[in-house]
């Protein structure tokens, strides 16, 4: 494999796109082929460090914001500011920013839905998408709080909905603390029992993470402490409001071709059915042009097997390499 300082150091520069102010972070040759890969809760760009090495590498420009509410990127107060329309429409406006028609996609978890959405709402905008850890869901016949609802008031979304609440629990740990709970999580199901908050309930790893030094985990923290947590519970709080404006897509497909990426372990595949739902192909029935791969591993799944996710992502972006 092709020395990963190949591709440069990673550049740093921010954007006014779409009404905030958007930090981005480049590796790779800028005339190369672009990929835009999008974070998930609760990470910032630093989450694709490995991957954008390997596709810079490769003669691939990888594009990695953090995304609106973290990191260095802008934080509308206004929990209305962070619907799925909001996060695709800083993708596209970040595209037009660079004159870019059409780009590879890359996300992982809330990143990956931004990813379908862009792909559903603005295909003529995306070559291809690679989902990790969240497959493309049709949209639901009820909103979210309702089909969350039987998990009970200990389950993480239906926690995060009320505003402060879960900022008000994860303050009573310093942030890295909060940020190696959520990394740490290897549970069946993301809820705590009747009257526990979950932050409470998730232990974080007394040694560090295998796939995260400390000194990585101090980087994250410091932003986030800077940040705080608001703007990234916000998406959760955005998602009966997401199930309203999308409804003029209801039981649209998504056309462009698609790979998904999940650990065998991941929490998000082994609960609501998920694996049923890719086994049974009706995740292909929704994203015909869709290949599926299955690997050992979590849900951080692009930190913990980075050297298999890049491998995935370039075998499936070779299928495209007229570059």
């Amino acid at each position: 494999m092709e020395s990963v300082d190949a591709g440069g150091e990673v550049r740093h520069w921010s954007a006014e796109v779409n009404g905030v102010t958007l930090h981005v972070a480049e590796q790779g040759p800028a005339d190369g082929p672009a990929v835009l890969l999008l974070h998930g809760f609760p990470e910032l760009w630093l989450s694709w460090r490995h991957q954008m090495a390997a596709l810079a590498a490769r003669g691939f420009r990888a594009l990695a914001p953090d995304l609106r509410g973290y990191g260095d990127s802008s934080a509308p107060a206004d929990p209305a500011a962070y619907t799925i329309l909001h996060l695709v429409g800083d993708a596209v406006a970040l595209l037009d920013h660079l004159s870019l028609p059409k780009v590879f996609v890359v996300g992982h978890d809330w990143g990956a839905q931004v990813a379908w959405h862009l792909s559903l709402l603005r295909p003529d905008r995306v070559r291809a998408v690679v989902a990790l850890g969240v497959p493309y869901f049709p949209r639901a016949p009820s909103p979210a709080t309702e089909l969350f609802a039987p998990y009970g008031d200990g389950f993480y979304i239906t926690q995060f909905q009320e505003p402060g609440r879960a900022e008000k629990a994860f303050a009573r740990y310093n942030v890295a603390t909060v940020l190696k709970k959520f990394y740490s999580l290897e549970l069946d199901l993301l809820a705590a029992p009747p009257g526990v908050e979950v932050i409470d309930f998730f232990e974080a790893s007394s040694s560090p993470l295998p796939w995260m030094t400390d000194e990585e985990l101090g980087q994250y923290a410091e932003k986030f402490q800077k940040s705080g947590f608001t703007g990234p519970l916000n998406y959760y709080r955005m998602l009966d409001t997401n199930w309203q404006l999308t409804a003029p897509w209801h039981g649209a497909r998504i056309t462009v071709p698609a790979k998904f990426i999940a650990g065998e372990k991941d929490v998000g595949v082994e609960s609501f059915g998920t694996k049923r739902y890719i086994e049974s192909g009706g995740f292909k029935a929704n994203v015909p042009d869709l290949e599926v791969a299955i690997i050992e591993g979590h849900h951080f799944l692009q930190q913990e097997q980075a050297e298999k996710v890049n491998a995935e992502i370039l075998s499936f972006l070779d299928r495209f390499s007229e570059n």
